[in-house]
C-alpha cells in the first residue's frame, strides 16, 4: 500500500511541474508576441512621424567621429603610513632621572631622549675601576719579573687573569651605562612623551614615539575584480581632500595575496612629503588606472539611448541630395565621466548628433547648422 501512494505522489509531483513548466512557456511565448507587436507599432510610427515631419525638417547639431584617448579609472580610499613611527624605550629598566626632549623636537638619529638612574652602576664601575688600576700595576711587575725570568710563571698568569677579568667586566658596566641613555634609533619628531621624571621606565614599557614624515606611503585595499588591471608602475591619480592636495604617483606593489574576508588585494604607492603637509593615517582618494586606449571611439552618454532591440544613436546621413537622422544600434563598452566607448556600430567620420537629437526619429529630414 506504500509503495502505490509513494507512486501516486511521484505522478502528481512530476505532473505540477509539467504544467508549471507549460505555463511558462506559454507566458514567455505571449511576452515575445507582444514584443514583436510592439516592435512593428514603434517602426510605424517612426515612419508615420518621420512622414509628417519631411516639411518640418528638424535643425540639428552634429560631429564627426574621432578616434580620441579614453583613460577609465576606479576610485579607492587610502590611508597614509610611515615607514619610521617608532615606539622607543630603554633597553634596561630603571628611574627616569631626566628628559633631554620635547614633543615636537627635531632629533637626530642617537640623540640621547632621556635618562634613567645609574647611581648604583657608577659606584659599581668606581669600585671595580680602583682594583682594576691595581690589577694593571700588579701584572706589569709580575711580567717585568717573568721576562726576566724571576718568579713563577703561575704568579705571573694569575695577574693577567686577573686583569683581564677586570677589564671585561669595566666593558660590560659601560655598555650597561650606555644602556641607560635612551636613545633615538632615527631622524624624525618627537611626537609624544609617554613618560615622566620619576617614573620607572623598562624594555616593555613605551618611553616616546618618534616619527620621520619625510617619508610616507599609502596602502589602499582593491577589489579582486581588478587584480589583473593594476600592475606596479601604473599611474595614479591621488587626491588628500583635507588639505586640498593632489599629486600624481605611480603604484610601488601590489600585492599578490587576496584577503579572504573582503575580497580585496593590498596596493602600495611611496609619497615625498618634504613640505611635511601629508600626515600619518590622513585619508586620500586614489584613482587608479584600469583601462587606456588611445584609439577609442568615444561620445557624450547622454546621446546614446535603448529600446527593445538595443542601445542606438542617432547619426546623419545623406540620401538623394538629402540629410536624414537614421537610427544605428552599438555596441557599448566603458563608460567614464559622462563619456561611453563604443565597441562596435560606428566608424572614423561617421556624423553623430548631438543637438537635437530629441526631436528627431529615425528617418527624420534633418538640416545641419553649426554648433
Amino acid at each position: 500500500m506504500k509503495k502505490i501512494l509513494s507512486i501516486l505522489l511521484i505522478a502528481v509531483l512530476f505532473s505540477c511541474s509539467s504544467n508549471d513548466k507549460k505555463a511558462k512557456e506559454e507566458q514567455l511565448n505571449e511576452y515575445k508576441q507582444e514584443l514583436t507587436r510592439l516592435k512593428k507599432e514603434i517602426t510605424k510610427l517612426e515612419k508615420e512621424l518621420a512622414e509628417e515631419s519631411g516639411s518640418n525638417i528638424v535643425r540639428v547639431v552634429t560631429e564627426p567621429v574621432k578616434l580620441t584617448r579614453f583613460r577609465h579609472y576606479v576610485d579607492v580610499a587610502g590611508t597614509v603610513k610611515a615607514d619610521k613611527n617608532i615606539i622607543v624605550s630603554p633597553e634596561t629598566g630603571g628611574n627616569i632621572i631626566s628628559i633631554k626632549v620635547k614633543e615636537g623636537e627635531n632629533v637626530k638619529k642617537g640623540q640621547i631622549l632621556g635618562k634613567l638612574n645609574t647611581e648604583m652602576l657608577e659606584r659599581t664601575m668606581k669600585e671595580v675601576q680602583i682594583n682594576y688600576n691595581l690589577a694593571v700595576t700588579t701584572y706589569n711587575r709580575r711580567k717585568n719579573l717573568w721576562d726576566q725570568n724571576i718568579g713563577s710563571e703561575m704568579e705571573y698568569l694569575q695577574a693577567k687573569s686577573k686583569k683581564e677579568a677586570l677589564e671585561q667586566k669595566l666593558e660590560s658596566l659601560k655598555a650597561q651605562m650606555d644602556m641607560a641613555l635612551i636613545k633615538s634609533p632615527i631622524n624624525g619628531v618627537v611626537d609624544d612623551i609617554m613618560q615622566k621624571v620619576g617614573e620607572m621606565a623598562g624594555p616593555q614599557v613605551p618611553f616616546a614615539r618618534i616619527v620621520n614624515i619625510d617619508k610616507l606611503y599609502l596602502i589602499a585595499d582593491v577589489s579582486e575584480m581588478y587584480l589583473t588591471k593594476i600592475n606596479q608602475g601604473d599611474e595614479v591619480e591621488i587626491d588628500f581632500p583635507v588639505i586640498n592636495k593632489k599629486v600624481n604617483k605611480k603604484v610601488y606593489r601590489v600585492s599578490p595575496v587576496i584577503d579572504p574576508s573582503s575580497r580585496t588585494f593590498r596596493v602600495r604607492v611611496n609619497l615625498d612629503n618634504k613640505d611635511k603637509m601629508i600626515k600619518p593615517n590622513m585619508m586620500a582618494v586614489l584613482k587608479l588606472l584600469i583601462y587606456s586606449n588611445d584609439n577609442s571611439i568615444v561620445v557624450p552618454s547622454i546621446l546614446v539611448k535603448k529600446d527593445f532591440t538595443g542601445e542606438f544613436i542617432f547619426i546623419a546621413e545623406k540620401e538623394e541630395g538629402k540629410w536624414y537622422a537614421r537610427k544605428r544600434y552599438l555596441e557599448t563598452g566603458m563608460t567614464n565621466n559622462n563619456k561611453t566607448v563604443i565597441v562596435e556600430g560606428l566608424k572614423e567620420g561617421d556624423l553623430v548628433i548631438t543637438k537635437g537629437y530629441a526631436q528627431v526619429v529615425d528617418g527624420s529630414e534633418i538640416e545641419m547648422k553649426k554648433n
